[in-house]
């Protein structure tokens, strides 16, 4: 049965991704750019060329942020997997699944609107998004663009998914860091995946 108990630590500089997103996403017109030097905005025609197995882990991750909710999109995901934003900090795929089952539940729709794959190595793939939600409480969408940088492990599965919406990185510290660990350890509770994922 999937644990839901609080998270033990992880240790994170083995597989988290560090990546430099103004190297990555500047625009060479500073207009474009947010003050911070990022442009997060996707633009599909610069897309880099991928294997399709990484296609395959871009098109699986992308239909859950779109409220998939699919036993076969979250098996991109190691067991152990760390997924990390600013709202949610999770170190199984169970927890996981507890974000991604919870958009259907918020959302009245969840769209990914375009994607840019910035960058393709030998264990990681990063990519902007642009996501369209549209809450189920009040019918306003609105788009966000974000950066998502995936880790991969010897099998080609996720094992750190990172999803920054601005320049800067995650801490791992403080209250900040608590509140996520907090909402990936429990939402589960609430979203309930099934328990054989």
């Amino acid at each position: 049965m999937p644990s839901t108990a609080p998270s033990a630590p992880v240790p994170l500089g083995e597989h988290e991704p560090r990546t430099d997103p103004q190297a990555l996403t500047s625009n060479p017109d500073p207009s474009q750019n947010a003050p911070t030097d990022v442009d997060y905005t996707p633009h599909p025609e610069s897309s880099l060329k991928v294997p399709p197995e990484r296609e395959a882990i871009v098109k699986a991750i992308t239909n859950l942020y779109s409220g998939s909710a699919s036993k076969d999109d979250m098996n991109v995901y190691a067991e152990k997997a760390v997924y990390d934003d600013p709202w949610s900090f999770c170190d199984t795929r169970y927890k996981i699944a507890g974000q991604w089952y919870g958009i259907p539940r918020l959302f009245a729709s969840s769209k990914t609107l375009a994607t840019e794959i910035v960058e393709n190595s030998a264990n990681t793939i990063v990519w902007k998004q642009r996501q369209e939600y549209t809450p189920r409480l009040v019918h306003f969408s609105k788009p966000v663009n974000s950066l998502i940088t995936c880790t991969l492990d010897e099998q080609g599965k996720v094992v750190y998914h990172k999803d920054q919406w601005n320049h800067k990185d995650y801490s791992h510290e403080g209250l900040g860091k608590i509140m996520k660990t907090l909402n990936g350890d429990y939402l589960t509770n609430i979203t309930r995946p099934p328990k054989d994922l």
